[in-house]
């Protein structure tokens, strides 16, 4: 009992002493001051904020792709696109022995009606598109193939000049397949994952105008070009019974309201890699901003840098493409359809074999891949100007094709992060607006500079633009990352 009693002496004693212990370690750090508090304080709340955003962005991607595609269904619309592109890129090169069956025996229009259906799929462009934002994308994609098919149908039993011209205005007015292939994927993808399936649309065009006039020229024995249009008008609905079975991706995105921005300034993590996910970060290339934009959203200036990209490009590729078969004449008497057509389909054989390789080197740096693209276009349209062999005509069609794929790549790269936050169908209507007015206004150049100065003349118009468009790309660049020198003070008077 004496020795139980002493043990809790014992311990009630050496309680205070732990007590006392405890209670200077606790208080051994010192109390912050109120500065410290302020800032803390402050820091707290900005990370909160990035928090918030950033769950703000999480939710609005997952809004966007939770119903999304699988890579079949990506492949289903880039197969769609290439079996119902067959009439529209296959059919225009024979032009000249469609038009004397309609009495037109010198094909003297042959020059205009061959841009017909792209100025007026660059008319309609933009509008399908906000209507596919409005309505459905999935709809209005299925608008597109079964107009193509009507169009298709009337120019195969056009009897007269007048009817086979309206088949081809309603084929522009009424088409424009590609346009909403990318709006419908833009609804349903994002990111990466949306810039990786416009790499696959574009080389399904790729692969279309490859394949698409050796079929037609094959059929040619049996069924004249112009009959081709009725049968080919099959394509088209076949693809949009293939497209019935997609899913209609949302018409919007649920989005939150975003917190209010510190005064202070963005914090770091703003401007991090969460920033760039999509690997574009056009807004640190292309200069000031004006105006504002929503979370996750590339700014105005980045918009138009990509349309501004879009028609340089397709100005500076297509403006080749009229004359060629007439300068390899030129150059290589003797040469056969069979070899000209292999030249004219090699930039484009390029695509189809190293995109996506290409697409996953430049994911996270397009802008370079534009400058070196645009650069290789120029380095290949000016060597046509001085090829002589079949080698040398190989080596720059293959120099032109890695322009060719670099520029395609990068460029949906740059549209993929530019859909981040806008309506898909009207941004990819008014990015296939710009890309058909490149294309219009390349083969009004081609024909002024073959009527003035020959065939090579088109090939240095594009090499101008292309080198033009690179010092515009790589300058500012350049400039951006130059020492700024801290302006003195004003001295006073």
């Amino acid at each position: 009992m004496a020795a139980s009693t002493s043990s809790t002496s014992r311990a009630t004693a050496t309680a205070p002493t732990t007590a006392a212990a405890t209670s200077r370690t606790t208080s051994a750090p010192r109390s912050a001051s109120p500065a410290e508090n302020a800032a803390t304080s402050k820091n707290t709340a900005r990370s909160q904020t990035v928090a918030d955003s950033r769950s703000v962005a999480a939710a609005a991607v997952e809004a966007k792709v939770g119903p999304g595609l699988a890579r079949r269904q990506v492949y289903a619309v880039a197969g769609c696109y290439f079996v119902a592109s067959f009439a529209a890129l296959g059919l225009p090169p024979y032009l000249t022995e469609i038009l004397p069956e309609l009495g037109d025996g010198a094909a003297r229009w042959a020059g205009l009606l061959y841009i017909v259906p792209t100025i007026f799929g660059a008319i309609g462009a933009p509008l399908w598109g906000r209507l596919a934002d409005r309505f459905g994308r999935k709809r209005l994609l299925l608008r597109a193939q079964l107009g193509l098919a009507a169009a298709f149908l009337l120019a195969g039993w056009a009897d007269s000049l007048g009817t086979f011209a309206a088949a081809l205005v309603l084929q522009g007015v009424l088409g424009g397949t590609f346009a909403a292939s990318n709006g419908y994927l833009g609804a349903a993808l994002e990111g990466g994952a949306l810039s990786r399936a416009l790499t696959v649309m574009q080389g399904s065009a790729r692969a279309a105008l490859v394949f698409a006039p050796i079929v037609v020229g094959a059929l040619t024995p049996w069924l004249s070009p112009h009959r081709q249009y009725a049968l080919l008008a099959v394509l088209p609905l076949s693809a949009a019974l293939m497209l019935a079975a997609l899913p209609e991706p949302p018409l919007t995105e649920a989005a939150a309201p975003s917190p209010a921005p510190e005064k202070a300034g963005p914090a770091p993590e703003e401007t991090g890699p969460a920033a760039g996910d999509a690997g574009a970060a056009p807004s640190s290339e292309t200069g000031p901003v004006s105006g504002t934009s929503s979370p996750g959203r590339s700014p105005a200036a980045s918009l138009r840098a990509l349309y501004t990209l879009e028609f340089a490009f397709v100005f500076s590729t297509v403006i080749s493409f009229p004359y060629l078969i007439s300068l390899i004449k030129e150059r290589l008497p003797g040469t056969g359809p069979l070899v000209s057509g292999v030249l004219f389909a090699l930039p484009h054989m390029c695509y189809l074999v190293a995109a996506m390789a290409v697409h996953a080197l430049f994911r996270s740096r397009p802008r370079l891949g534009i400058a070196l693209g645009f650069g290789c276009i120029a380095l290949g349209l000016a060597g046509h100007g001085v090829a002589d062999s079949l080698t040398a005509f190989v080596a720059v069609r293959l120099v032109l094709g890695a322009g060719l794929t670099m520029g395609l790549v990068c460029l949906s790269v740059l549209a993929a992060d530019c859909a981040r936050g806008r309506a898909p169908g009207g941004l990819f209507g008014s990015i296939e607006f710009f890309s058909k007015a490149g294309a219009v206004a390349a083969g009004l150049a081609a024909a002024a500079g073959n009527d003035w100065f020959g065939p090579a003349a088109p090939l240095f118009t594009g090499t101008a633009i292309a080198l033009v468009t690179v010092f515009a790309t790589v300058f500012p660049a350049l400039l951006s990352r130059l020492p700024r020198t801290r302006r003195s003070p004003r001295c006073p008077r």
